[in-house]
């Protein structure tokens, strides 16, 4: 039984990290998902509290690194309040539109022109569309490290 049960985790955290490339996929949902199930199936003792503390202050920062990493990008390069909405409503229908590649097209396009009806110039929409671009990047590495860091804490936590 633990068999199944351990392959269960180790596919939720796979796909976890899928959810970087989808975020309509509840990533770091899916790695508490997997620390839940170690601890109520398996060995609740060896889970302890500086696991839980930790996934805590890591879930949190993973949500204020994904927050500002876009605000900040967005703000450098002169983007306007619809120019970050049209970022967020572009990754949602990109997970959809030619995966993986229109999470990146998508918002890109929607950006460049959101801010070209707000009346900017071409040069200063394809500025703000290409910070949206760094701005999604930088938070989706941010976001992959921080799950990385959950999944090696709770395996520490577990096997030492």
């Amino acid at each position: 039984m633990d068999i199944v049960l351990w392959l269960v985790i180790i596919v939720l955290f796979i796909i976890s990290f899928v959810g970087l490339v989808y975020p309509i996929i509840p990533s770091v949902v899916l790695i508490w998902g997997g620390v839940a199930i170690y601890y109520f199936f398996i060995l609740p003792e060896a889970v302890s509290w500086w696991t839980w503390s930790t996934f805590i202050l890591l879930t949190t920062l993973l949500f204020i690194t994904d927050y500002l990493a876009n605000i900040f990008f967005v703000k450098r390069y002169g983007g306007s309040k619809w120019g970050l909405r049209a970022a967020t409503i572009g990754v949602i229908i990109g997970c959809f539109v030619i995966p993986p590649f229109g999470i990146l097209i998508v918002p890109f396009v929607l950006v460049l022109v959101t801010e070209l009806i707000q009346k900017k110039t071409i040069g200063e929409s394809i500025k703000v569309a290409t910070g949206t671009l760094i701005a999604f990047l930088s938070g989706t590495f941010a976001k992959a490290m921080i799950q990385s860091v959950m999944i090696i804490v709770f395996l520490l936590d577990i096997f030492l």
